[in-house]
């Protein structure tokens, strides 16, 4: 299980250090970790599914499975930090609680574990398009778009 993990988290955390280095806009940003939440699905689904279910047990159980705690703390720091840097420059509202919505963009990404099956009818990359389509831009068809 170790090393199913610890994969699992070193290849996801070198397409998040990939997006968080190279300095994009808040938006893009979250697109990109968006699109890289996927990607990992997809190459580490049976991963995905331990560390959503085993992770907090396993960290508090046994030392070894301490970076799997540091994990979800450098998870927090690097999406908080880009939902409060949007914030502040203007490109994502001020009026939602940024804990709020770091767990609902959060858990949004991760819950398609449960049902993504890799080889299936959408690519990860289309699914995270869809993903952000709706949680940046919502569901509901504008005022204007409907008078138009």
């Amino acid at each position: 299980m170790d090393e199913i993990l610890s994969a699992f988290l070193d290849e996801l955390w070198a397409g998040y250090d990939a997006v968080l280095a190279a300095a994009l806009g808040p938006r893009e940003t979250i697109e990109a970790l968006v699109t890289a939440s996927f990607r990992g699905i997809d190459r580490h689904r049976a991963a995905v599914a331990i560390y959503q279910k085993e992770a907090r047990h396993l960290a508090a159980r046994h030392p070894r499975f301490g970076y799997l705690a540091d994990a979800r703390r450098r998870f927090a720091r690097a999406w908080l930090g880009t939902l409060e840097r949007g914030v502040a420059g203007g490109a994502f509202r001020a009026d939602l609680d940024i804990r709020l919505t770091y767990r609902f963009v959060r858990d949004t990404v991760w819950v398609a574990a449960s049902w993504y099956r890799p080889g299936a009818q959408h690519s990860p990359e289309e699914i995270a398009r869809q993903y952000l389509s709706m949680v940046l831009d919502g569901i509901a068809v504008r005022d204007w778009a409907v008078r138009t």
